[in-house]
Parts: C-alpha cells; sequence; structure tokens
C-alpha cells in the first residue's frame, strides 16, 4: 500500500508541473516584449519554459525578439505556440506552421508575418497577395539576422 501511495505522489508531481499551453485571454492580457494588449486571435504566440513558465506575446516576431534578448537556449524551451489566419484562437506548434510574409498582409508588428497552420491556406493567400512562405527555422533565422543588423 505504501509503493502505491508512493507511485501516486510521483505520477500527481509529474503532471502537475509538466510544461503546457495556457490559454491566451485576448484583450485582456500583454505582450511579455511590447507591452501591447494581444487582441487578434491570428497571431498571438506562446512560449513555455522546461520549467512551465509561460510568456504570451501579441506576434510572431514579439517571440523571437525575445528570446533573442533573453539568449534563450533550445534546452530551456519546452513549446513554441502560435495562433493562425485558419484556425484563429487554436495555439499550434510553430514547427507545423507556414508563416507568409506578405506587405499585402498586415501584422500587428509590421513585418508582415502571417502564420497558417495548413500549407494549402499559406499557398492561396501567397497567389492572392504575394510574399514568400517560410517555414519557422527559417522565419527565426531571418528575424534573428535582422535584429543583429541593427
Amino acid at each position: 500500500m505504501k509503493n502505491i501511495s508512493i507511485i501516486f505522489f510521483l505520477v500527481v508531481l509529474g503532471t502537475c508541473c509538466s510544461p503546457k499551453k495556457s490559454p491566451i485571454e485576448y484583450g485582456l492580457e500583454k505582450c511579455h516584449y511590447c507591452k501591447m494588449t494581444i487582441v487578434d486571435q491570428r497571431f498571438g504566440c506562446e512560449l513555455v519554459t522546461s520549467k512551465g513558465r509561460v510568456y504570451k506575446f501579441d506576434a510572431t516576431e514579439c517571440m523571437v525578439h525575445y528570446m533573442d534578448a533573453e539568449n534563450h537556449k533550445t534546452g530551456e524551451i519546452s513549446l513554441l505556440l502560435t495562433n493562425t489566419w485558419d484556425s484563429p484562437g487554436e495555439l499550434i506548434h510553430v514547427a507545423d506552421c507556414y508563416f507568409l510574409q506578405s506587405e499585402n498582409m498586415p501584422s500587428p508588428m509590421g513585418e508582415f508575418i502571417n502564420p497558417f497552420s495548413e500549407k494549402t491556406s499559406a499557398l492561396e493567400y501567397q497567389e492572392s497577395r504575394s510574399g514568400r512562405i517560410y517555414q519557422w527555422d527559417d522565419l527565426k533565422d531571418k528575424l534573428e539576422s535582422k535584429i543583429g543588423s541593427r
């Protein structure tokens, strides 16, 4: 019986401290980087550390700027999530998204970065509004190099 209690305690302890996403309260929460209120359900982002700390952002570039400014190491980050045009309000792993950068599609911080959960949706918008489609690693590298050149 004592062993079962210990196992139960360890399982509960492990699940309560595991990193997980936290819903964004649109119109109430502020971007951790720029301090603007997060209002648009197509652009909100979230970084969750391996210790379970959650940082919320109003745009992709704010999350990248924050990661760069705070020198976040890959091992410290458990989750990187974003909202998308085609699934507003739903947080999706950035690695599963496609990011259309098009000057014909404004975004909150002026970098014209528009996330999509489906490649076909990104391609449809690209066809009608031009721009370039990136996957997460390439977009992150592009934004980081832009930060470094300032």
